[in-house]
């Protein structure tokens, strides 16, 4: 078993049902434990207008999966939501699953690389991701993510989101 973290990002439809219908997904699956799950922040979006805002958060993974193969589950579970790329780069999105880290691998192929290329650069990725691994360390880069998070973080970019809805994320699930 190895630990895999993912990052989960919506923001088109309901995008707190996007990210909760994603995390169930991975629940059911045999293969698959996810052990917690961080707050959910609200977000700018990255790409170019108009865009409504995102919800992001990140899961903490132990699978049996190898790496292409959880890739490949999460390209599935993003297409189960709708998620369509052929929008081009930064488009909105109903769904989006990145890879961040699977175990301490460095792995650069076609199509996959770990740790993700850009998580460093990210603060709506590494403060949910602190919550979880505060001092998990970037193979590629030395540095503990909560230090890349204190060097990315803007204190209004990366809000807690506060939900109404029922479909709510647990933030905590027993390992």
């Amino acid at each position: 078993m190895v630990d895999a973290y993912v990052a989960m990002g919506s923001n088109l439809g309901d995008r707190e049902a996007h990210l909760a219908a994603a995390t169930h997904a991975l629940r059911s699956r045999p293969d698959v434990r996810v052990v917690a799950v961080s707050t959910v922040y609200e977000t700018a979006p990255l790409g170019p207008p108009p865009q409504g805002p995102y919800l992001n958060a990140a899961l903490r993974l132990r699978t049996q999966l190898a790496p292409r193969a959880l890739l490949a589950c999460l390209l599935e579970i993003e297409a189960s939501r709708g998620r369509q790329r052929s929008s081009g780069r930064w488009s909105a999105r109903t769904l989006d699953l990145d890879l961040l880290f699977y175990g301490s691998l460095v792995l650069d192929e076609p199509g996959l690389c770990v740790p993700h290329p850009a998580l460093h650069e990210r603060a709506f990725v590494l403060v949910p991701l602190c919550e979880l691994a505060p001092q998990l360390v970037h193979p590629r880069l030395g540095a503990s993510v909560e230090e890349l998070a204190r060097k990315v973080r803007d204190s209004g970019s990366v809000v807690a989101f506060r939900s109404g809805s029922s479909a709510r994320i647990p933030e905590q699930v027993d390992e």
